[in-house]
Formats: structure tokens, sequence, C-alpha cells
């Protein structure tokens, strides 16, 4: 999978579901994504908070791509503690926020990848990380291939992917190659915001802020594998 900066509850369920977990890291860029931005509840209504990043290249890889010098972290800590301050949890969680906004990395993927590091600390999620270009395969291939082949090197024989995937991998392909193709469905998730009308599919942040780590770790099993 990319890597996203404080990714929906779904991310984590994925992850948490598997043994070892690839973050692409040599992977383009892609401008209007959502690498170096995500959701959260203001006002009781979604707003966005993001990475500022340096002008480059848009045909850079996530790993070339570099924070910008005017990236404000006091401003969008500041934006997310005065939308979750009366937030049940908002002590521990605006404490891993505030460590992770502040740290001194300026690259983006290792910036956001110590970010995936914490966040699985934080919900007891052991699952090995690597970094894609940590393995050995022809880089230059794409999509399904680039999967495949990271499958084969890996050795393993059941893949899942985000329910999103699933119009853009053969389940008889990666059959062919030992592979059961696996996709992950998140069931609705709802909890208490503020006792307002929920707002779904929001960042990490709002699960953490409104569940202890309990409720969360439910959470991560409410799916279904097809």
């Amino acid at each position: 999978m990319q890597p996203y900066f404080f990714p929906y509850i779904g991310y984590w369920q994925l992850i948490n579901a598997v043994d070892v977990f690839v973050i692409y890291d040599n992977i383009q860029y892609t401008k209007k994504g959502w690498i170096n931005r995500n959701r959260f509840l203001q006002n009781g209504k979604d707003a966005v908070f993001s990475i500022s990043l340096k002008r480059d290249s848009n045909f850079l890889d996530v790993k070339d791509r570099i924070i910008s010098g005017d990236f404000n972290k006091i401003k969008l800590l500041n934006k997310i503690k005065e939308a979750y301050k009366k937030a049940p949890y908002f002590d521990q969680v605006f404490f891993l926020f505030k460590k992770v906004v502040l740290s001194n990395d300026n690259n983006l993927f290792t910036y956001i990848f110590f970010s995936i590091k914490e966040i699985c600390k934080y919900l007891t999620i052991d699952t090995k990380l690597i970094k894609s270009s940590d393995i050995d395969i022809n880089h230059g291939l794409k999509s399904q291939d680039k999967v495949l082949a990271i499958c084969q090197n890996i050795g393993t024989n059941v893949y899942i992917n985000a329910i999103g995937g699933k119009e853009l991998y053969s389940k008889e392909l990666f059959s062919e190659q030992g592979i059961d193709l696996k996709f992950i469905k998140t069931e609705s998730i709802i909890y208490n915001q503020f006792d307002k009308q929920f707002v779904p599919w929001l960042s990490i942040i709002d699960v953490m802020m409104f569940n202890n780590q309990e409720e969360i770790s439910k959470m991560l099993h409410d799916y279904q594998l097809i």
C-alpha cells in the first residue's frame, strides 16, 4: 500500500490482518491523492489537514519528496487541539500526534513511516513493516505485476488488499502463481462524536480521540475478507 498520513481505520485493519505489510516508498507521488493529507472533525463537519511539500517535479517518487520549510507544524497542532480538546481521549492521542508532527525528518516518506510505526505501537499492532525499495525485485514493474513480484520474493501464499483494489487485480492470475487473493471490506463503524451527527471515515485521529484502545482493538477486526 501507499503511505498515508494518519489514514482511516480501514488502513489499520489491513495492517493488523497481515503478517507482513509492504509500504511503497518507490512509487510516484500523486498530487491529488491522500498521501500527505487527511480529514478530521471540525465543528461537526469534515475538514482537511495536510503536510506542505516543497515545490518539485510531479514525477518524483514518494521517498524523494521533501516537506516544505514553510510547513507550519504549530498551526497544525493548534488546529487539531482546538477541534478535539474536549474529546475523552484527547490527552494521550494529542501527545502522540504532537510527537509525530514535531519529528525532525523533512523527507516525506520517512516522516509518514514514523507516524505509521508510532500508531501501530499505540494500537498494539505488531505486524512487520517493510519498505518496498528494500525488496529485491525489478522495481520497473507496475501495478499487478509488481505486487506479484513482491509476493513471490517474500514467499507469501496469501495477499490481502483493500476493497478498492478489487477491480485492479485478477484472482485467477494470483491463483496461477499459488497466491490466494483476498480483499478486506470494512464494516460500518459508528461511534459518538460529541453527541452530534456522525461523520464517517475520518482520520484514525478521530477514532482514537473518541475510543479507548480496547474499543479500537474490536474495530480492527470489524471487517469481512472476500
